[in-house]
């Protein structure tokens, strides 16, 4: 929800038609071609696909001098999902118009049909390799294996049925030569429907995952699950192609690059790539060398060109859909984090963590539990981290906020930076982000439980603040809140002060029903000997540097859908030239004289500067529009004592006198020396409906959703809020 809408006592007619409008582009873009796409996926390893459906479209793509062999293909596998992706977009764009007041009476007027979904949104699976896992998450793994199980079994079958002593005599192999051959071959081509989703998880703005209610953050899993599954196959590809070559006497054929056959040494090196990658992808070496995970991951670049070299332009357009998308997304992030950002000032807490204030354009607007990824180059230039977004985008519309805690060396290194006695009055700071959910329902709850470990109640901070500004400044009746965290010592209870918004806002604490339950686990009594005030340390403004604007303007869903469907466009038309007037002439679409290889580095350069040009032009057209707004911004200074630089001081009590303090005292329980009861909390509190959300350590989340996927009680909806990039 976004809260900048105001409720409203009725719903203009014109949402009754975004709202069928919504429903039927839903219904085209999930239930017509997806399920289309689907059903060409499940097709595809049959004879009647391979002996009837394929020998048509190739006919029929032959006949074209302007795209060849891949036309058939684009159409079949890459504009239907791309297709998809522009509806994403308006359907997204769209959801913006709805305000609170409708998706409020929406769910309590179709509370019969929510409910009677509600059990596939809890978790089926706890724990296991697969983390948490809902119903609805489940069924797609389960249609997904399902996939993938049907295509191995039947390509197999397919091929093994016509092996016999002599057909595999024919090419001097046994059998079991001749089925190895066969099966080498099987795995790849399963391989490849996997790497068709790899990369859908991992482009953060993807209008895909919103269209399905998902976010990158939380489908992060997924691309981990399909990075193993993806690596399996292509591994298990290359050693049967292998130990083939080497019984049948063809080890040579490791270090042939075919003209217009299958590069065998593009696909060994993309493999190697794929393996470097998996190795340093292994949970331990991740969590103790993040660096080398980091720096070894943009080996995807290497992998994803050799592969398209190894098997051809004209399949890889099988795969070509996810990888475009996050091509799109790619490249506007680069065109965002091109920009220093504005760091207005910095708080930090004694318990070794930060919060970060930048300046914002007001037109930038964010959901709660939002990330934004940030990267310091006096640290690492390289190197990008994301954090949790505490700000409100209307309540604090001149400036956004994250909390940084001192964990990993990166995070400990800026803390020491701003931390010193006399620390830097400029920090160099850029921006990719924000992301979040495209909406949120929490007033659809009756009350909410909020369990947190450690740092992850920075999520919290920003639904609780959404809920002040709507209980505020909307009169909107919202869901009582009962916020549950835990921290190892007392130093971390500092924490809480970041729950209300450091701003002239008057905001009354008392329209939210707000019940915050601390447990410190480490300590038994309250320890205040050599504690740290709270230090605000406030920074030169910098020509060079800009706030946050949204990269894509306010209508970022239609900018987006325009660069997706006119770069696809440019692509089309500048490869068709390319094949009519340069390729065309040479090989007459017959695929037996021009180079596989040639082929492919001209789509490839293509499709980059399709996205680059179309891309460019938004942002630049976009970033005309915020340049009045940016310049005033710039402006902004903060207030200084007189006599104390304006770029760095520290003033405690303007910071206590601008929060309701005593408020949030009075609805604050210290527990120390105990961990708290989560099965009984959780259990007592009333309502019809009572949404759980818990955030912090693996373990911590994993207990809560074994409470809240028990049975005991019915009126549990839980969700998992983890953020494992």
């Amino acid at each position: 929800m976004d809260a900048v809408q105001v409720v409203k006592s009725s719903s203009p007619p014109s949402h009754e038609g975004i709202h069928i409008a919504r429903a039927a582009i839903r219904l085209l873009a999930i239930f017509v071609v997806f399920l289309g796409t689907l059903l060409i996926w499940l097709m595809m390893p049959t004879n009647t696909y391979r002996q009837i459906w394929l020998p048509q479209i190739r006919l029929k793509a032959s006949s074209s001098t302007y795209l060849g062999a891949e036309g058939g293909t684009i159409l079949v596998y890459t504009f239907p999902i791309l297709f998809i992706a522009v509806l994403g977009c308006v359907y997204l764009h769209l959801g913006k118009k709805l305000n609170n007041h409708e998706l409020k009476s929406s769910s309590s007027s179709s509370g019969t049909k929510k409910n009677r979904f509600a059990v596939w949104k809890q978790p089926m699976l706890v724990k296991g390799p697969l983390g948490i896992v809902s119903g609805i998450e489940l069924a797609f793994f389960v249609i997904f294996v399902t996939l993938l199980v049907w295509s191995l079994s039947t390509y197999l079958h397919n091929k093994f049925k016509n092996i016999t002593t002599q057909s595999a005599a024919k090419h001097h192999e046994q059998v079991w030569e001749s089925k190895l051959d066969s099966a080498a071959l099987v795995l790849g081509l399963v391989g490849n429907i996997c790497l068709a989703f790899l990369f859908f998880p991992v482009a953060r703005g993807s209008s895909v995952l919103a269209l399905f209610g998902l976010t990158s953050e939380g489908s992060i899993k997924y691309h981990i699950w399909l990075g193993h599954i993806v690596l399996a196959f292509f591994t298990a590809h290359g050693l049967c192609y292998i130990i083939y070559w080497a019984a049948t006497e063809q080890i040579s054929q490791m270090v042939i690059w075919d003209k217009v056959g299958v590069s065998n040494v593009a696909g060994e090196l993309a493999l190697l790539c794929g393996l470097i990658m998996w190795a340093t992808a292994i949970p331990r070496i991740r969590r103790k060398m993040f660096e080398l995970f980091f720096y070894t991951h943009y080996l995807y670049i290497l992998f994803m060109f050799f592969f398209i070299l190894h098997v051809g332009i004209a399949y890889a357009c099988i795969a070509l859909p996810s990888f475009y998308l996050f091509l799109v997304d790619r490249y506007l992030r680069f065109l965002q984090s091109r920009t220093s950002t504005r760091l207005i000032f910095a708080r930090v807490l004694p318990c070794e963590t930060l919060e970060l204030n930048l300046a914002k354009t007001p037109g930038l607007k964010y959901n709660p539990t939002s990330v934004m990824f940030i990267n310091v180059p006096s640290i690492s230039k390289m190197q990008w981290h994301p954090f949790t977004v505490t700000s409100n985008s209307s309540l604090e519309p001149e400036k956004i906020s994250i909390v940084v805690k001192g964990e990993g060396s990166w995070s400990k290194k800026l803390y020491q930076m701003l931390s010193s006695p006399s620390p830097t009055d400029r920090i160099e700071v850029a921006v990719e982000g924000p992301y979040g959910p495209a909406s949120t329902h929490f007033l659809r709850h009756d009350t909410l439980v909020m369990v947190s470990g450690g740092s992850g109640i920075t999520p919290f901070v920003s639904i609780i603040r959404e809920l002040l500004l709507l209980s505020t400044s909307f009169s909107c009746k919202v869901p009582k809140v009962v916020l549950i965290c835990a921290f190892k010592n007392s130093l971390d209870l500092t924490m809480l002060d970041l729950t209300l918004p450091m701003s002239s806002t008057s905001i009354d604490l008392s329209n939210l029903n707000l019940q915050i339950e601390a447990y410190v686990t480490r300590e038994t009594e309250p320890k205040t000997d050599g504690s740290k005030p709270v230090r605000s340390i406030w920074f030169k403004p910098n020509a060079n540097d800009a706030p946050v604007s949204p990269i894509l303007g306010t209508n970022h869903w239609l900018w987006l859908a325009l660069i997706i469907s006119s770069s696809f466009v440019v692509f089309l038309v500048l490869i068709g030239i390319i094949t009519r007037y340069y390729i065309y002439p040479i090989d007459h679409n017959s695929n037996t004289i021009f180079s596989y290889s040639l082929r492919a580095v001209l789509n490839i350069l293509v499709i980059c500067v399709s996205i680059a040009s179309t891309a460019s032009g938004a942002v630049l057209w976009n970033k005309k529009k915020n340049a009045m707004e940016n310049k005033q911004i710039q402006n902004m200074e903060g207030p200084s004592p007189m006599g104390t630089p304006q770029s760095l001081y520290y003033n405690a009590d303007r910071e206590l006198e601008s929060l309701p303090q005593q408020s949030l005292a009075q609805a604050t329980n210290v527990h120390y020396g105990e961990r708290p009861d989560l099965k009984k909390v959780i259990f007592e509190c009333k309502g019809s409906s009572i949404g759980v959300l818990a955030s912090g350590p693996k373990k911590m989340r994993h207990e809560v959703a074994t409470i809240c996927s028990s049975g005991l009680a019915e009126n549990l909806h839980f969700e998992s809020i983890s953020f494992s990039w």
